[in-house]
């Protein structure tokens, strides 16, 4: 019997391949790697050099037709970018890709593809290659448009009836601490407000809700037809958004209608305003007995403060009795628990020397007043007030003076001893008067000074040009603390020994 030859295996096969000849593993055409390469190019279609657009302002990448997108360098969002800018990329099949190093600076990315192809007589291909995209400038439309300064399609006008900006100011600081001026394109300050532009109607809207979720206001909307494409039937609007806010400022004398006042619990109708968030707080003076109005309610029956604080008159305290409160015979419960009730007898500080003019009020800053204080108030007395609900008060519940706030000192040394100051937005002046706005500027950063939850929305930041004061300014002037001032504080190192040490601990807590 003869055995037959061990029959070898299709892997230790080899063929000769049909144009050059050399040995290579089976396969249905019959050609080498090599051959089949000259003869097929499975990269035909795609381009092997591409653009990508890149818009330096806000650091985005175009992704045609007309979305930009945010891509970090290097990043499974920029490949995808890349890939679908080959337009061959469907014919074959992609098995890898990945980017190749480039110096960061010289505008050029570059991806490596591995992809694979059915060529001659079912025969699958392999080929890596590389393709170079080069990076281009182009500014976005948004940065255009904000670059350009003059093109705006929505604008909000914020108005308020007021004779002072603080209320502007405080606006401004919460705008800048929620970052609600991201999306505007251009602020303009007026002389009886300021006017927001945006690019777009649904930015404006957005700003208006913002707006009426820390001030109490109003809006009206409006359009004005700029033009009209008859063919495809397509308009283009500018809209208006007058947002009006209640003229009732922080610490302004108010006089309620009754039907108000009844409202709130028969409160007495010369109140204080103490409060401007979303609603309108306020106090009775003469029985801490506070109630709150919301704007709603506020524009069905409106009314004004009898004075700002322009008009106030500085009186000195001559004596001061706080009133017990088991003696009061209060039946509400909504009683202010941070002031003190107390009788005060104040005069005009300038009738100091001259006559012995005295008052007698009630008033509930009893925590703050002593004997000898300077306070600020309204004097019914010699103001002549033209207000429609005052008239019609009986002439003997109307006191002859309502203390306001304590005064605290001289302004400039205040201002010399501010080693603190507040950002504020770029805005365009358009007929304002500079030294009636520096004074309102002035005035609201003592009223920051003075109140500690007036000044728990804003941000504020050291000055590092503050020299220093003088060791004879008065320490009962109000102060903020340094660890109220936030994110620009940093401490440097001195010579001060264990006080400088102690100091930067405090700013780390």
């Amino acid at each position: 019997m003869e055995y037959m030859d061990e029959i070898p295996s299709s892997e230790n096969q080899t063929s000769l391949c049909c144009q050059c000849g050399v040995l290579t593993t089976p396969n249905p055409s019959n050609m080498c790697v090599g051959c089949l390469r000259t003869q097929v190019d499975i990269t035909e279609g795609i381009p092997k050099q591409s653009n990508l657009y890149f818009c330096k302002a806000c650091e985005r990448y175009l992704q045609p037709p007309s979305q930009w997108t945010t891509c970090a360098l290097e990043s499974r969002e920029l490949l995808a970018l890349c890939l679908k800018k080959l337009k061959g990329l469907n014919k074959v099949r992609l098995v890898d890709a990945g980017f190749v190093w480039t110096e960061p600076h010289s505008k050029r990315i570059k991806v490596k593809l591995t992809i694979q192809k059915e060529v001659v007589n079912s025969t699958i291909l392999q080929q890596v290659f590389v393709v170079e995209f080069v990076v281009q400038n182009q500014m976005c439309d948004a940065c255009h448009r904000q670059a350009a300064r003059d093109y705006w399609k929505a604008v909000v006008q914020v108005r308020q009836k007021t004779s002072h900006k603080k209320t502007f100011f405080y606006l401004e600081q919460l705008i800048l601490k929620h970052g609600a001026h991201q999306n505007t394109v251009k602020v303009k300050q007026e002389s009886d407000g300021v006017d927001f532009f945006y690019a777009s109607r649904a930015d404006a809207r957005k700003f208006v809700e913002f707006l009426q979720s820390v001030v109490p206001c109003r809006y009206k909307t409006s359009e004005k037809l700029i033009s009209h494409d008859v063919h495809n039937n397509t308009y283009n609007y500018k809209y208006t958004f007058s947002v009006e806010i209640v003229p009732v400022c922080r610490e302004e004398v108010v006089c309620l209608p009754l039907k108000v006042s009844r409202s709130l619990g028969n409160i007495s109708q010369n109140v204080i305003c103490n409060r401007v968030s979303t609603n309108l707080q306020f106090i009775d003076p003469a029985t801490l007995q506070t109630a709150e109005i919301s704007a709603s309610n506020y524009w069905r029956l409106p009314f004004k403060s009898l004075c700002t604080y322009k008009q106030f008159t500085e009186y000195m305290v001559l004596q001061i009795e706080p009133v017990d409160s088991k003696n009061l015979s209060l039946s509400t419960t909504n009683l202010s628990q941070r002031h003190v009730l107390a009788d005060v007898w104040v005069a005009r500080m300038q009738d100091l020397g001259t006559n012995d003019c005295q008052y007698h009020c009630r008033t509930h800053l009893g925590h703050l007043l002593k004997t000898g204080d300077a306070v600020l108030g309204f004097d019914f007395t010699t103001t002549n007030v033209s207000d429609e609900n005052l008239a019609k008060m009986n002439p003997e519940r109307i006191p002859d003076v309502i203390l306001v706030k304590k005064s605290h000192g001289d302004k400039k040394k205040r201002r010399r001893r501010r080693n603190w100051k507040l950002k504020g937005l770029d805005k365009e002046m358009a007929g304002i008067d500079q030294d009636s706005l520096d004074g309102d500027y002035d005035a609201f950063l003592g009223d920051l000074e003075e109140d500690k939850i007036y000044r728990q929305q804003v941000n504020i930041y050291v000055d590092r040009d503050y020299k220093g004061a003088s060791e004879d300014d008065d320490d009962d002037t109000p102060r903020i603390s340094l660890q109220e001032m936030l994110e620009d504080l940093h401490l440097e190192e001195s010579d001060a020994g264990d006080h400088g040490a102690e100091t930067g601990a405090m700013m780390t807590e």
